[in-house]
């Protein structure tokens, strides 16, 4: 056996786009792309799970939203740490 292909993000992700907008089994879409279909099936899991792609029987608009959400909720995550810390350091200072 070879070494295993690297393949882009941008050839994983229109490879996923098959399967998922335009129907194509992912056997179909490995045959039409020239690579396996557990290849392009680990691409699809790997998608829904990053959140690059809707989850199945989700709608593009809703999951644009949940996307939106995230990013929202780690950016407010990340700004309460920052409080909590300055929090710290001036009752510190106070003391």
């Amino acid at each position: 056996m070879g070494r295993p292909i690297k393949y882009s993000k941008e050839f994983k992700v229109s490879a996923v786009k098959l399967v998922t907008e335009l129907g194509y089994s992912c056997r179909e879409a490995g045959e039409q792309l020239g690579c396996s279909s557990w290849s392009v099936r680990d691409w699809v899991r790997q998608l829904r799970a990053s959140g690059d792609i809707p989850p199945e029987n989700v709608t593009a608009a809703s999951a644009q939203d949940m996307k939106a959400l995230r990013e929202e909720n780690a950016r407010l995550r990340l700004e309460n740490e920052i409080l909590k810390k300055a929090a710290a350091y001036f009752a510190k200072e106070s003391l």
